[in-house]
Formats: structure tokens, sequence, C-alpha cells
């Protein structure tokens, strides 16, 4: 991938770090669930309902070598089936968003079954996703497949859960390189507060937070670039509810 060098401090106005496409490399692809897409719903990136929350039905669960550790949740891929007499004729590529873990299943051989066994890079799509590329009594097909910008409408997105000692936060609608390397949280009445990664896309904070507005600081995993929130929760803020800035990666 290609980026470029500036780094900015969440103004909207600034020119940003822009994330550009990866090369293409080989892989393979299979699809779970069914034509709705709701096996795909949560997930161990903890986006929920993928539905509401913006990411719909064009999702992947990949493979452990591909999840590192959660990191690459948001991560956002073209995928394109080759060689494969399943293939649809005329399709370039369909986008998808990774959201899930495909785990090992270390009882079958890597080329057998054990599709998402390290060290294969794979995509467990969602049917509807995977039925875009091939047909679906294809199973597994071939693919080439690239990291791409993430295109996503509005700012990041803050999803609160925890208690007044415990703030855990999970970071969606992320653009750009669509991953978090590193966050921090900030009241009204404290510094930057940094939070340690849980899984997937969540973040967690054992601070006393309640009654205090409250700002993020995130640096995207892939650009490296940082951006600030400001005052994305109100002093009544409380769990269970998403909270939305005004800014984004690119």
């Amino acid at each position: 991938m290609t980026l470029t060098a500036l780094t900015i401090i969440g103004k909207p106005s600034v020119a940003a770090v822009v994330y550009r496409p990866s090369p293409w490399a080989l892989a393979h692809a299979t699809f779970y669930g069914d034509e709705t897409a709701s096996e795909t719903m949560g997930g161990a990136c903890g986006y929920g309902n993928l539905f509401s929350n913006g990411y719909g039905i064009d999702t992947a669960a990949l493979s452990t070598t591909l999840f590192n550790n959660g990191f690459a949740c948001g991560t956002c891929y073209q995928i394109k089936c080759v060689k494969s007499p399943w293939c649809y004729s005329g399709v370039q590529f369909t986008t998808v968003t990774a959201t899930n873990l495909c785990p090992p299943n270390w009882a079958k051989d890597t080329n057998n079954g054990g599709w998402c066994n390290p060290p294969r890079v794979h995509f467990d799509m969602s049917k509807p996703a995977f039925m875009k590329i091939a047909q679906w009594k294809a199973g597994i097909v071939p693919i080439m497949y690239r990291r791409v910008p993430c295109i996503r409408r509005g700012g990041l997105r803050f999803y609160f859960q925890g208690n007044g000692y415990w703030l855990l936060v999970y970071v969606m609608n992320v653009g750009g390189g669509g991953d978090i390397a590193k966050m921090w949280v900030k009241g009204s009445k404290t510094g930057w507060i940094s939070m340690s990664h849980n899984w997937g896309a969540s973040y967690q904070a054992f601070a006393t937070l309640t009654g205090q507005s409250l700002s993020f600081k995130i640096t995207s995993y892939t650009s490296k670039e940082t951006i600030i929130c400001w005052n994305v929760a109100p002093a009544n803020w409380n769990v269970g509810l998403t909270y939305k800035s005004n800014v984004n990666f690119h």
C-alpha cells in the first residue's frame, strides 16, 4: 500500500493521510451462513448488528494469519474469483469488510477443510458476498484479493460498555485503513488516558469517567495517522449507547 507522509490531529479541514490499495495476492474463499447473512451478526470484532452499524452483508471472517489478534477488524478488501469454472464471468470484484475471525480447525488438513488453519490466508465470506463472485455450490474458490481504503460515511462511532470504573469502547465506521492501533480517552477533568486493546475492535480504560464529557484520540494501525475526536460523548453519557464524531481516517 502507499501512504502520504502527512499526519494530522483531528481537523476535518486539513489534508489527511490517504490510504492506497495494496498489490493483488492469491488466496481462497469460502462462505458461511445463508442468504440472509444472519449468522454473520456479532462476530469476533464486536460490531454487533452489522446492518444497523453500517457494515451490511458484504463482510468476511479472516483466517488467523490475516486477523492479527483483532487488529485487522474493520479492514477492507477487494476480492475476485479466479481460475475456477464456478466464477461469474464479467464480475471484476466485490468489496468486503473484516468483521469476524475464521478459527483454525485442527481436526482437518490445511488443504482439505482446515481452510483457516495457519499459515493459510483465507476469507470466509458471508454467503451474499460470496454469491457476487461465484456460484455458492462451489464451496471454495481461488481468489485474488487486495487491501483497499474503507469508504465510510460520517465520522468514527463509539459504542460504550462497562461501568463507572471501567469503560469498554467499540470503535466502528473507521475509514481509510479501517484499523486501530492505539487509543486514548480524555475526560473533561482528566488528561489523556491510554486505553488497552481488549479484543477485536474494542479498547478499555480502567478509570472513573462518569459525569465528564469524553474525547478520544486514535492512531491507525496501518497508516500510523492520529486523529482526535473532541467531545464525542456528553457528561451524562451512558453505557449501551453509540456516540458519533465528525472526523475519520481517509
